[in-house]
């Protein structure tokens, strides 16, 4: 038995193949968690929300004791209870009808106990948790590397959903996020060949100067124009980009998601005849600017803007 892992090991390490395909096939099985916190996750949010406000109100003595709408015996609702169900029937979902990709397939995108409608966007979720997972292990190979990468990789498609859905970036998300790529820097990774290693420095320094730039974007906006331009979350994600990917990212990151956020931004007002105060998450083209900073940094900042090299 103690040989067992070291020989799994080899054989990934020998076997890119087998690697990169069991990093589609465990990103497909992630992909199905990542909807469950998807769709939770806010909900969290809100019940904590209103329970704070209902606890706020009693001890205000603005209400009756008992009355806060939140009973003593109330459902435990988080990542893991209940269990899965139907929104419309409330019928309880499978193991067999649990599959990635395969189960919604199957059921022609119907729920089998009353045939409502399941939205194409779990399996595509899935799909894409798959595809990233797999590409994340064709891009660094067996290693410590891509295991990390392919955790920042989840965490990443998880705040995209999340912000897309509700314009909220959670703190259980990128605190976790945060702090994990701090951790990670304690063994200085390399994130492609030539990129300069991130080590504690670079990372804290990343860190600090992720979340005090766009704070300080914040707080310029709104004092020029009485308007809150972005949430602090973005701040906060922004800093934990920085933790994983060293402050020479951040300038990179921050020019890829304003243009690519920019240009969005106008197609979608065009297209929607919305006003110029309509608010677009920020977010996800923040997640997505970070990620092509993992896989591509090094092209991006050694080989191509040739900045923060050493003089020879």
């Amino acid at each position: 038995m103690p040989d067992t892992q070291p020989a799994l090991f080899a054989m990934l390490a020998a076997n890119p193949g087998l690697f990169i395909g069991g990093c589609a096939l465990l990103g497909l099985l992630i992909g199905s968690f990542l909807n469950v916190v998807i769709h939770r996750v806010p909900i969290m949010m809100d019940n904590e929300l209103r329970a704070e406000c209902a606890a706020l109100v009693l001890q205000e003595g603005a209400i009756p004791k008992g009355a806060t709408g939140e009973a003593a015996g109330s459902p435990v609702f988080n990542i893991v209870t209940p269990r899965s169900a139907c929104p419309k029937c409330k019928a309880p979902i499978t193991a067999v009808q649990n599959i990635p990709v395969v189960s919604w397939l199957a059921l022609r995108g119907k729920c089998a106990s009353c045939q409502a409608p399941i939205s194409a966007r779990y399996p595509l979720v899935e799909l894409a948790t798959g595809a990233f997972s797999a590409f994340i292990a064709w891009r660094f190979g067996f290693g410590l590397e891509a295991c990390t990468a392919l955790v920042f990789t989840w965490f990443l498609i998880a705040l995209t959903m999340i912000d897309f859905d509700t314009q909220f970036l959670p703190d259980s998300l990128t605190y976790p996020l945060l702090w994990l790529g701090l951790l990670v820097s304690l063994w200085h990774p390399v994130w492609g060949e030539g990129a300069a290693a991130i080590g504690p420095r670079e990372s804290i320094i990343g860190a600090a100067a992720g979340y005090l730039s766009l704070w300080g974007v914040y707080w310029a906006f709104k004092l020029a124009t009485g308007k809150e331009g972005m949430g602090y979350g973005d701040f906060k994600l922004f800093a934990a980009l920085g933790a994983w990917l060293g402050w020479q990212m951040l300038l990179p990151i921050i020019i890829f998601a304003s243009g690519v956020g920019a240009v969005f931004g106008i197609v979608f007002m065009i297209r929607q005849r919305a006003g110029r105060d309509t608010q677009i998450a920020f977010g996800p083209f923040l997640a997505i600017a970070g990620w092509i900073g993992l896989v591509a940094g090094d092209f991006v900042v050694s080989r191509y803007l040739n900045l923060f090299s050493p003089v020879e």
